[in-house]
């Protein structure tokens, strides 16, 4: 299942491995990390997958196995669900 920035756009700031992300339709600020920006800029490029993520993100992370990275994200992308910030394509 494809997954995709929500309409309308967040705008991001960067501080290292910290990322402040500000949703215009809820008004809403959050804190992300690395790994959480990391995965919501991949999504405001283009809808992807679980594993299209996995395979765009495993130069930059290390993973046990793919079974556990794909756990990894699946993890983030409902904590970024939950956020408002992503949705279902």
């Amino acid at each position: 299942m494809k997954w995709r920035a929500i309409a309308g756009g967040s705008s991001m700031r960067n501080w290292g491995d910290e990322y402040v992300v500000y949703n215009p339709l809820s008004g809403d600020s959050h804190l992300l990390g690395l790994a959480g920006g990391q995965i919501l800029l991949k999504l405001q490029q283009a809808p992807l997958d679980s594993k299209a993520l996995m395979e765009q993100l495993a130069t930059d992370w290390q993973f046990d196995s793919e079974q556990d990275a794909i756990a990894q994200i699946d993890a983030l992308l409902t904590d970024l669900g939950a956020l408002a910030l992503i949705e279902r394509a």
